[in-house]
């Protein structure tokens, strides 16, 4: 993958959990603001997928309603991240053993929750693409998510322990 197509990966997985994040968290915010910035990286995920799937005319037909599908369902979970993250933010400074478990077992529903609709859309995707155009899009999800995952842990802190 090319430097340009990199840096775009790396724009829309960090702007993309910001939207989550943003959504989560400004709720005085009007709604139609928010929901022009949620398509804007949404066109702009779609876009970069589009560049790296190479797919014909009849793949692309399948390909992107079930693509849609998904994104709106990994949207939910992404936004269920951006509050786990506030909630987290807001008792950072005065964490405690109750409420560290709270976080973390939310936490670990998340994680189970992402591999839950990761694992029920594979059939799907397998419907409408060869296996390799399958894999080919994971990794691409994949290369989203370790940016996004990246972009998230160099600005959450630690932990405090008593």
């Amino acid at each position: 993958m090319n430097t340009v197509k990199k840096n775009k990966l790396l724009w829309v997985g960090f702007v993309a959990m910001m939207t989550c994040a943003v959504t989560a968290t400004a709720q005085d915010k009007p709604a139609n603001n928010m929901q022009i910035l949620v398509e804007k990286v949404r066109a702009d995920k779609k876009l970069i997928v589009a560049d790296n799937m190479q797919l014909t005319e009849t793949e692309a037909k399948a390909f992107w309603p079930v693509y849609g599908q998904y994104q709106n369902e990994l949207f939910l979970i992404r936004t269920r991240s951006a509050k786990l993250i506030g909630d987290y933010r807001n008792a950072y400074k005065e964490m405690t053993n109750d409420t560290a478990k709270i976080l973390l077992d939310e936490y670990m529903t998340i994680e189970a929750l992402t591999l839950k609709l990761r694992k029920a859309y594979l059939p799907k995707f397998r419907e409408v693409l060869p296996e390799t155009k399958v894999m080919r899009y994971y990794q691409i999800e994949n290369k989203i998510e370790a940016a996004l995952m990246y972009e998230i842990a160099t600005s959450i802190p630690l932990t405090k322990m008593d």
